[in-house]
């Protein structure tokens, strides 16, 4: 099957000319690069958080794979759904699912489900594919929708998504996506995200899940993340850098009710 795009023309430019162009000026191809485990990159309309997630993916050595994590907006399909066929297209083409990986890393999960339904209409990782196609035309990609569920759950999906990437000895990066703290007031946004951020930079996924619930943030990725999280730290990351942080605000000039958008390397 082909996902076809749902907010291109909305997040992003709808021709393949102008979402070139735009994202050539948001991206900073002279940046260091550096081996990536996995990263965290926002999913809002590029003209509030492109700039964070060009400069995020700006920053990394590409492998021929990316698994994208993103969380379930929508409601639809399974609680837990992997696409594990077929291709996705971009106002830059089609991008084909990496189907062997796919297909093992739903046989080891114990959540996992095959399942295109939650893809369909859910925006957090087609926003995603066209910075990845911009720099790696024939990157291959592994869809993931992760809903709420407890703790111990995201944990287990990340430790088993590792052990497949393991087994296959796949260059593979995994792609957290995730928007920071929702509609609230630009000052309160950074503080209470740089908590969140400190424990990602941390590696630690426990304290992301208590930060979170603690202090009522608004990150609709923390899923995603602590999956990410649990993953790297099976696949060896030792650390993690915090590229950028901005908010809405910062484009918009309207600082009394933010989304905030933090883009991070676990290496």
């Amino acid at each position: 099957m082909v996902r076809n795009p749902i907010v291109a023309g909305q997040f992003y430019p709808g021709s393949a000319s102008q979402l070139e162009r735009m994202i050539e000026g948001l991206v900073d191809r002279e940046a260091e690069k550096v081996e990536a485990v996995g990263l965290v990159s926002p999913h809002a309309g590029y003209v509030y958080s492109g700039a964070v997630a060009a400069a995020v993916i700006s920053r990394i050595k590409f492998q021929d794979t990316f698994v994208i994590l993103g969380p379930n907006h929508t409601g639809r399909g399974k609680a837990f759904s992997i696409m594990t066929r077929g291709k996705w297209r971009t106002p830059l083409g089609e991008v084909g699912i990496d189907a062997e990986l796919a297909r093992r890393i739903l046989a080891v999960s114990s959540y996992l489900e095959e399942d295109a339904a939650a893809h369909q209409y859910e925006h957090s990782l087609e926003v995603q594919v066209p910075f990845l196609q911009f720099f790696k035309p024939d990157v291959r990609i592994v869809p993931i929708v992760l809903s709420h569920a407890d703790g111990t759950v995201y944990r287990k999906i990340g430790t088993e998504l590792a052990a497949a990437i393991r087994e296959l000895k796949r260059g593979a990066i995994i792609l957290a996506s995730s928007d920071m703290t929702h509609y609230e007031p630009h000052e309160s946004a950074r503080n209470k995200d740089s908590k969140a951020i400190e424990a990602i930079l941390d590696l630690d996924e426990d304290e992301l899940l208590r930060r979170v619930k603690e202090f009522h943030i608004s990150m609709c990725g923390y899923a995603p993340v602590v999956s990410l999280l649990s993953a790297a730290k099976e696949l060896g990351a030792v650390g993690a850098e915090l590229v950028k942080y901005q908010t809405s605000g910062d484009t918009s000039g309207d600082y009394s009710s933010v989304v905030g958008y933090a883009g991070i390397i676990i290496k």
